[in-house]
């Protein structure tokens, strides 16, 4: 999109949840006056932004994919770490909203930005849920096909593609936010994978692990399946049910793996380049990415693993959301996480309200993997959702 070309438009009812104060493995949920008033401040706020009954917003642009070479930020792309549990760092962007919007400390602007450069209390707990299932064996991402809905940093997906993910979707609403702060902040992040890498002497023993297939895209839950669906589809004839015998080496993070698993051959993730190029993988038979398929099935198979993190706050856009869950969740065995407080005061969204709505679908079972409560009236929670047997 050009700069200046209107922004693209969710229907998200009230602003976005308060970011991270710091980054940090656990962020402090608010007291009770702090909640309060952030109700306070929702119901002040509503009308103002646009939420009413009367209100009439822009139409949105359709979706698109964002390629690298779209990156131009406005000022060297500078990072902050964020530290999580174990010892384990990744870096995020500082981006300004002034710069890339022309609007200086908001989250949410009717049509035209949804609050994509701030990083959110739930984005680390769930970065450090995933780590402590990987650690204990109950996740890989080897050789999977990955999908962040509302990204933002992506720090989630990146987290993916430094795990051995083969494909790895980033989704957001504004277009202006993947191309000043997604993209930039995945090859930031990869680069500080290989320096360490390089640091700790795992460079050769990672020379054969290829880049994993990694892609942008903006737009609202509504269309985006369109554009998604078009991608990654491989004729069936370039695609080997063959497994890869090399093993997986290590990513240089701070946990190992648990044993060695298959490779994949991938698409590459060309940093600054004018494109990303595709080609036909070999997949891990767990990951399944070759199915037998139709038109029905551009999305081979779907998405092994989906993650999300604050993102089910608008109680009125849950229902887009999940419908676009479904058509991107791969069957059967296919699992979304997803990362956000319980309930957001004066929105009427939450963990346990898309609950609600997944469980009355009955198509999806869903687990509480943990939750994070200090006395404060929201509770952060950390939910997997599979397909039902």
């Amino acid at each position: 999109m050009d700069e200046g070309a209107p922004a693209f438009r969710f229907n998200f009812a009230a602003p976005a949840p308060a970011p991270a104060a710091a980054a940090a493995a656990a962020c402090a949920c608010p007291s009770a006056g702090e909640a309060r008033q952030e109700t306070q401040n929702f119901d002040k706020h509503n009308s103002l932004l646009g939420y009413d009954d009367d209100a009439v917003l822009p139409p949105a642009p359709p979706p698109r994919e964002v390629f690298p070479n779209e990156v131009a930020p406005f000022k060297p792309f500078t990072t902050d770490p964020v530290v999580c549990q174990g010892g384990f760092t990744l870096v995020k962007g500082r981006v300004s909203t002034s710069d890339i919007f022309g609007v200086a400390k908001t989250d949410l602007v009717p049509g035209k930005y949804e609050g994509g450069l701030k990083l959110w209390e739930c984005t680390v707990d769930l970065i450090n849920t995933l780590r402590r299932e990987i650690k204990d064996g109950q996740l890989s991402f080897r050789g999977k096909r990955v999908l962040e809905l509302g990204c933002g940093h992506g720090l989630p997906g990146i987290l993916a593609c430094l795990k051995g993910a083969s494909t790895v979707h980033f989704q957001d609403f504004n277009a202006e936010v993947l191309r000043h702060l997604t993209i930039p902040n995945v090859e930031a992040n990869l680069q500080q994978d290989q320096a360490r890498s390089k640091q700790s002497g795992a460079v050769l023993a990672k020379a054969g692990q290829p880049a994993p297939d990694v892609h942008y895209y903006a737009g609202d839950w509504g269309d985006v399946y369109e554009l998604l669906s078009t991608v990654g589809a491989v004729d069936n004839s370039d695609c080997s049910s063959e497994e890869d015998s090399a093993p997986v080496a290590s990513t240089g993070s701070a946990e190992p793996e648990n044993g060695p698993d298959t490779t994949r051959s991938a698409g590459h993730y060309n940093f600054g380049a004018s494109a990303l190029t595709s080609c036909s993988r070999r997949l891990s038979r767990s990951s399944r990415a070759c199915e037998q398929g139709s038109d029905d099935a551009a999305l081979e198979g779907g998405y092994d693993i989906i993650l999300m993190s604050e993102t089910v706050y608008s109680l009125v856009s849950l229902p887009k959301l999940y419908d676009l869950i479904k058509k991107c969740l791969k069957p059967p065995y296919g699992v979304l996480y997803v990362a956000a407080k319980k309930h957001y005061f004066g929105v009427g969204g939450g963990t346990r309200q898309f609950k609600y709505l997944v469980e009355e679908d009955g198509v999806l079972g869903a687990h509480l993997v943990t939750d994070f409560a200090d006395g404060s009236s929201n509770v952060r929670e950390i939910w997997k959702f599979f397909y039902r047997s």
